[in-house]
């Protein structure tokens, strides 16, 4: 218990270095240590995976519904996603038909939460965003520091729509623990939808990736990270964890036992092999009540045909989405009228 209460103490604002935005109008947190070797710039050119199938697509019967095309959205929602993308490096860089097809699957979503970079290149995630913006969008991103308490280290990003949405650059920051009870501290940002201002949904996300050893102690420590960044939020009540969690909807430990709090991804498979459930988005019902409804799992296997193998090769696990409301809304579901962004 009194390392509970030291990390509530002590977990926020003490993280903001080494976070840093893509260069496309978006100014520069904190500058990273080092500077990317000569030569490690990559253009990733687009390409279909080899001898892929080119069937029309057709509807998981598990996982929930899959998104429809970005053209087809709602504009009167947002789609915030979660995926890991396994073990994302140089490796997967280095296979053009692999990028593309993350690539396309970014651009099913307006704001995708990122786990598992394990790159020590600067250019990875920067070069990436350029070829999801080859679609005709406009995404940028915002990345947290390299963590890990062994040799391996990852950082977690957020990719965003800077049409759709807008980042509030002073609410980014990394959970510090300092009593080194999580493998991976979350990392934190507020967002806001581009409507009007006065109505927009303002929503923050923490994005985490928890350690597959000590998934019960750190789904612990989650309850603890929901209450501090809900009190350091400015008085914002919608705060969605989001991530790979190695946990199924039935154990998230205190996490879950917090009132009012509710996972959007429930009783199905999130892993590609389809036997495991490790994702998830978790909101606080009675306060989220922009949630649309409509969540699940996006079967990029089934949506672009591919092998198992073929989509073992983007990742071990399918992207979590679920749909908000862009305007803000009141406890009885009304749109509100308020304005938290930039204070």
């Amino acid at each position: 218990m009194q390392r509970l209460i030291s990390f509530v103490t002590l977990a926020v604002l003490g993280g903001l270095g080494w976070l840093f935005l893509q260069d496309g109008g978006l100014p520069q947190l904190a500058v990273p240590t080092g500077q990317p070797s000569a030569g490690n710039e990559q253009t990733v050119p687009t390409s279909s995976f080899p001898n892929a199938s080119q069937q029309p697509y057709q509807p998981a019967s598990i996982g929930g519904r899959a998104p429809a095309p970005q053209n087809a959205a709602n504009n009167a929602t947002i789609r915030i996603a979660s995926f890991n993308i396994q073990v994302f490096g140089n490796t997967k860089a280095g296979k053009p038909y692999v990028m593309q097809e993350l690539a396309d699957i970014v651009n099913q979503f307006d704001v995708v939460a990122i786990q598992e970079i394990r790159s020590q290149n600067e250019y990875l995630i920067p070069n990436f965003v350029q070829l999801v913006n080859r679609s005709g969008r406009r995404f940028d991103h915002v990345i947290g520091p390299r963590l890990g308490i062994t040799t391996s280290k990852e950082q977690y990003a957020y990719l965003f729509d800077t049409q759709k949405i807008e980042i509030d650059l002073q609410s980014v920051y990394t959970v510090s623990d300092p009593d080194g009870l999580l493998h991976r501290e979350p990392l934190v940002a507020t967002f806001r939808t581009r409507v009007d201002p006065d109505q927009a949904f303002t929503f923050t996300l923490v994005n985490m990736h928890t350690d597959p050893d000590v998934v019960a102690q750190e789904m612990d420590v989650l309850a603890e990270v929901y209450r501090v960044v809900r009190r350091a939020g400015r008085g914002e009540d919608d705060i969605i964890l989001l991530g790979d969690f190695n946990a199924d909807d039935r154990h998230l430990g205190r996490l879950g036992q917090l009132p009012g709090i509710m996972p959007l991804i429930a009783g199905v498979w999130t892993n590609t092999r389809q036997n495991k459930q490790y994702d998830n988005i978790i909101i606080h019902q009675p306060s989220t009540t922009e949630y649309a409804g409509r969540s699940g799992v996006f079967d990029f296997m089934r949506f672009k045909n591919l092998s198992l193998q073929q989509a073992i090769q983007v990742s071990d696990h399918f992207p979590v989405w679920a749909e908000f409301s862009v305007y803000e809304r009141d406890s009885a579901g009304r749109i509100a009228s308020r304005r938290l962004f930039g204070r």
